[in-house]
């Protein structure tokens, strides 16, 4: 189904420009903030948690608009089709924590391999974008 497809990757291209801005913003914003090195540090980690928080409901209103539609797949199991339980999935989907307590069926599948992927990707940029910031101050300290 094309339109699976498109939604698909446009939920996935949402995420990863929310993610380059916020990181890109925060790589400007950490070095000229007048608080300790280490306060510096923090609020990267708070800016990149948001990011990821956004990225999560950004999928979560995807699989909401997906199982109201025809044709998509829905969700099943301890799920109930509310955008609260939508979100919940999401981040077991994202972290790939994935407790299994919800099953993707359908098309709706294929935006859950990509979520957890994408997740994948996004978490590990964080982390490598963290460390690097971290080395910046570690001197001087």
């Amino acid at each position: 189904m094309i339109s699976s497809f498109i939604l698909n990757s446009l939920l996935v291209a949402i995420a990863i420009l929310i993610h380059y801005e916020m990181l890109y913003r925060l790589s400007n914003i950490i070095p000229k903030l007048t608080v300790r090195y280490r306060f510096r540090v923090v609020i990267g980690l708070f800016g990149a948690v948001l990011a990821h928080i956004v990225e999560v409901w950004i999928f979560a209103l995807g699989y909401y608009f997906m199982i109201n539609q025809e044709g998509y797949g829905s969700l099943t199991g301890n799920f109930n089709g509310t955008l609260m339980d939508c979100g919940y999935f999401s981040f077991t989907t994202y972290t790939s924590l994935g407790l299994g307590d919800i099953e993707p069926l359908g098309h709706l599948r294929f935006l859950v391999g990509l979520e957890g992927l994408t997740g994948l990707v996004l978490i590990t940029w964080t982390a490598s974008f963290m460390f690097l910031e971290m080395q910046k101050f570690w001197n001087r300290m």
